[in-house]
Formats: structure tokens, sequence, C-alpha cells
């Protein structure tokens, strides 16, 4: 075996089917399509969920649930993260940006500081919001929470 004499599997490749290419194609006539209805005519197109006439899925299931479309969703990052950061870096000064280039968020995430783990240095901390363990926690060490608008 060769590239020269390299072809598909058996029966894997079909011929594309000729329709409405007269009688002695034996799909000519009504094309395949079969006679009458809204199936026959050109242009019609099955509405996507369509199930033969049968109750379709989206409507044969309940509504139920609720979206809140001013809900905010924020990034939690906690305290243990911050220490880590700070003992991985030696930053004192941990804004977005800081955040950002550690790979712990991404371009248009909000920031919220929480308040799990231990803080052990005093941290300059700029974030979208902060919880008040967090805050609580960052003042007792000396450090600053800005809130950022």
């Amino acid at each position: 075996m060769n590239l020269s004499n390299l072809k598909p599997a058996e029966g894997s490749v079909s011929k594309r089917k000729r329709i409405g290419r007269g009688e002695g194609s034996g799909k000519g006539g009504t094309s395949t399509r079969g006679h009458k209805g809204a199936q026959s005519r050109s242009g019609y197109s099955r509405k996507p969920g369509f199930e033969g006439g049968q109750m379709p899925l989206q409507r044969r299931l309940p509504k139920f649930g609720f979206r809140n479309m001013n809900r905010v969703e924020y990034k939690a990052i906690n305290l243990s993260t911050l220490q880590a950061l700070h003992e991985k870096t030696g930053l004192t000064d941990i804004d977005f940006n800081a955040l950002r280039d550690a790979g712990l968020v991404s371009g248009n995430d909000l920031v919220k500081i929480l308040g799990n783990g231990e803080l052990n240095v005093t941290l300059n901390v700029t974030a979208h919001g902060f919880s008040q363990k967090a805050k609580e926690a960052i003042e007792a060490k000396e450090g600053k929470a800005v809130v950022i608008e």
C-alpha cells in the first residue's frame, strides 16, 4: 500500500442524490417530496423542535425559575489566596492588575474579597467588593481595603 492507491473504505462514500432530473433518473416528477402538502412546496422549512404534530418538548415541559437580569456576579478571592500571592510575589499593594497577572481573574471579572483564611501581613487591597469579615481582617493588620467604584 502506498499513497498512489489509497481509497476510502468500501461503502463509506455514497453518491449524491440528483433529484428533479427527469423520469429516467427514477427521482424526477415529485423529486422525492411526495404529493401535495407543505413539505412538497418550495421554500418550506420545518420549525426547530417540530415533532410531526406531536406536542413539542418545549411545550410539554413546565416553565419554572427566575433569572435576575440585574444580578452582579463577582469572582470570589479569599484572604488565604491573598496571603499565598504575597508569599509568592512579595506584593503589598494588591489590585485588579496584580490578580490578573497572577491568573486569578480574567479581564471582565468583578472581584470580591472574602474572609476565609488568615492574613499575616499588612496589605493594601483594591477590589470591587469586600465582605465585612475580610475588611476587618485587612484593617486589623493596619492595611487598607479600597473599593473600586
